[in-house]
């Protein structure tokens, strides 16, 4: 079941992709943070109301600190979507899981007490060869920051799932995960679209047409959908298998380009995306196979230890 809920949220990520890119033709990144952040406490804050739960952490430093990485890592991602192809944009900032690897790796050697499972790292390494054959990213030479943008972002971005992993096997819903990221957002958006202004007078872009109110509105929903999905799937499941399907986002993207824009996938393209599902499909295997039932999560789980 934490597989399907990574596909799910890989599946909403790409569509809020599609939102974000048609969205940045009319808004600035901070509109963008800001509307997204909008959404989520609206959605959420029914949710809440409906299912009776409450916004009260013991966490809020840990929630303090999610919001914070995971706002930045955000902003950078949505703007390289703006400066770069997307097939660029999306590669680069796909490389999170790797970085997640290499922590994992970093914590089993240093500490020399958890086991390193080459395995699923050797699934990851694939799983972005696989992306690379896919979409295939090159960028000019005067992209060169825009580049190094994103992979900053992807950086950012594992720092974000680690610690929502931390705070999902600390006990905290998604929901309240998920909202104080949304609010995140949204304090983060306005602050920025103000310091965009330099002093100067504060206008924002006007919701006056209806295509723009639709990608907006989809961009928050998949968004919030993605959010929730992510986090339930980083709470419950193991940390590389559901860093290693979160390229599935990858081929979703890619279904959505031919639907919406007809492009056309080479043989370079299929072949990535037979990698992207055979890795992930390896490393879930893999994962069933090695884990003995009942086995505390500390023993298999370096991140889980820390908790």
């Amino acid at each position: 079941m934490q597989s399907l809920w990574m596909l799910f949220a890989s599946f909403m990520f790409a569509a809020m992709g599609v939102c974000v890119k048609l969205a940045s033709e009319t808004y600035t990144t901070s509109e963008l943070v800001m509307y997204r952040g909008i959404v989520g406490i609206v959605v959420l804050f029914v949710m809440i109301r409906i299912q009776g739960g409450t916004l009260k952490t013991a966490f809020p430093l840990a929630h303090l600190w999610r919001g914070f990485i995971g706002v930045v890592s955000l902003w950078l991602w949505f703007y390289s979507i703006a400066k770069l192809p997307l097939a660029t944009a999306m590669t680069l900032n796909y490389m999170a899981p790797i970085w997640i690897a290499v922590w994992l790796f970093a914590h089993g050697w240093w500490h020399a007490k958890n086991r390193v499972e080459w395995p699923l790292i050797v699934a990851v390494a694939m799983s972005f060869v696989g992306v690379t054959l896919l979409l295939r990213p090159a960028f000019e030479a005067n992209q060169l920051f825009d580049a190094l943008v994103a992979l900053g972002s992807s950086v950012l971005s594992a720092m974000a799932y680690m610690q929502v992993r931390k705070l999902g096997l600390a006990g905290e819903p998604e929901y309240r995960v998920v909202f104080y990221f949304a609010a995140t957002n949204l304090v983060a958006g306005i602050v920025g679209h103000v310091a965009e202004a330099g002093g100067g007078p504060v206008t924002w872009h006007p919701l006056n047409t209806p295509q723009g109110v639709f990608l907006l509105l989809g961009m928050g929903l998949c968004a919030t959908a993605a959010q929730m999905a992510m986090t339930r799937a980083y709470r419950v499941g193991k940390t590389l298998v559901v860093a290693n399907l979160q390229y599935t986002g990858i081929v979703f993207s890619s279904v959505w380009g031919v639907a919406m824009f007809g492009d056309v996938f080479s043989w370079h393209s299929w072949l990535g995306i037979a990698i992207i599902l055979l890795s992930g499909m390896a490393a879930t295997f893999y994962n069933t196979r090695s884990t003995e039932r009942g086995k505390a999560i500390a023993d298999t789980d370096p991140i889980a230890s820390e908790v």
